[in-house]
C-alpha cells in the first residue's frame, strides 16, 4: 500500500468534505473548520477537520467552544499529528481543551488484509441485527471498556433501520455468551470501510478472536468494493494490526473540554 496516496485519499474523502453524518447530527463546513452537531444528546459532536494557520487558530479554536458550550454540549477536537498550525496541540490546550489517549490511524488495502482466519474452536461470528444482538454487544463494551454504551448502541439501533446497508454490527458468541463485539461502518462515495471496537473479555483474549473479526469484517469490505479499511487503534490493538497488514499513517488525539 501506497503510505501516501492512503493518507491524501483519507484526508479528501473522510475529512475535508462535510459528509453525511453517521449516528444522526449533521456535519457542516464553517470557515476554516468542518464540524458535526450531533441531533442526539448523547450523540458525538466535533470538529473532524481544520485548516489554520498561526494567525487564525486561535480565534477559531475560541469560536468552536463558544458554539458548542453556547449548545450546552460535549464536544471533541479531533487532531491529527498532521494538522497544522504546528503548536495546534498546545493551543488547544490554551484554550481548555485537555488530550485524551493517543491513538494510531491505521489503514490497509483490503486486498492485502487476509480473509481466511476462522473463529477458534468453540466461537461463532455473528451478525447482530436486533434489538437481542445489539443489547448483546452493549454489554460486551460495557465490560471491556466500561461505562454506558447505550447511547452508541441506540445510534446503531437507529441507523441500522434507517439504512441496514451502513453499518455492521459483528458478535463473536461462545455458546450463549457474548464475548466480543465489534462493528464496521461503510462510507457510501469513498475508498473506505471503517473498523471499530474489537474489544474482547478478558478471560477469551489471545485465541485469535480479534483477528477473526477483522477478517469477517474484510471479507464484508471487500464483497462492497471498498479499497481501503480504517481504524483508530489503541496500543493493544496495533501489534496485531500491524501483523495482519494495516499501516500507522498518522497519530490521532481527541481534545475535549471538561464538563
Amino acid at each position: 500500500m501506497d503510505r501516501d496516496a492512503a493518507l491524501a485519499a483519507f484526508d479528501t474523502q473522510l475529512r475535508n468534505v462535510a459528509r453525511p453524518s453517521l449516528g444522526g447530527g449533521r456535519f457542516e463546513r464553517v470557515g476554516k473548520v468542518i464540524r458535526c452537531v450531533s441531533t442526539a444528546e448523547d450523540g458525538w459532536s466535533g470538529v473532524e477537520w481544520s485548516d489554520l494557520d498561526e494567525s487564525t487558530a486561535d480565534e477559531v479554536i475560541a469560536e468552536q467552544v463558544a458554539f458548542f458550550t453556547g449548545q450546552s454540549r460535549t464536544f471533541e477536537w479531533k487532531y491529527y499529528a498532521y494538522d497544522k498550525p504546528a503548536n495546534l496541540p498546545d493551543r488547544l490546550r490554551a484554550a481548555g481543551l485537555r488530550p485524551g489517549e493517543d491513538e494510531a490511524l491505521m489503514v490497509a488495502a483490503v486486498a492485502d488484509i487476509p480473509t481466511d482466519m476462522p473463529a477458534p474452536e468453540g466461537i461463532e461470528l455473528r451478525l447482530a441485527t436486533d434489538d437481542a444482538g445489539l443489547e448483546l454487544a452493549r454489554q460486551v463494551h460495557d465490560e471491556v471498556f466500561g461505562g454506558d454504551h447505550s447511547g452508541m448502541i441506540a445510534s446503531m439501533r437507529d441507523r441500522l433501520r434507517e439504512d441496514p446497508d451502513a453499518l455492521a454490527v459483528v458478535l463473536a458468541m461462545a455458546g450463549d455468551q457474548p464475548v466480543c463485539a465489534s462493528r464496521v461502518d461503510f462510507h457510501p462515495g469513498t475508498d473506505f470501510a471503517s473498523l471499530w471496537g474489537g474489544g474482547t473479555l478478558p478471560p477469551w483474549r489471545r485465541r485469535g478472536i480479534y483477528r477473526a473479526m477483522v477478517a469477517y469484517r474484510t471479507r464484508m469490505a471487500a464483497d462492497r468494493g471498498f479499497s481501503y479499511l480504517r481504524t483508530d487503534a489503541l496500543p493493544p490493538s496495533r501489534p496485531i494490526l500491524e501483523k495482519l497488514g494495516f499501516q500507522r499513517i498518522s497519530t490521532t488525539i481527541p481534545f475535549t473540554l471538561p464538563e
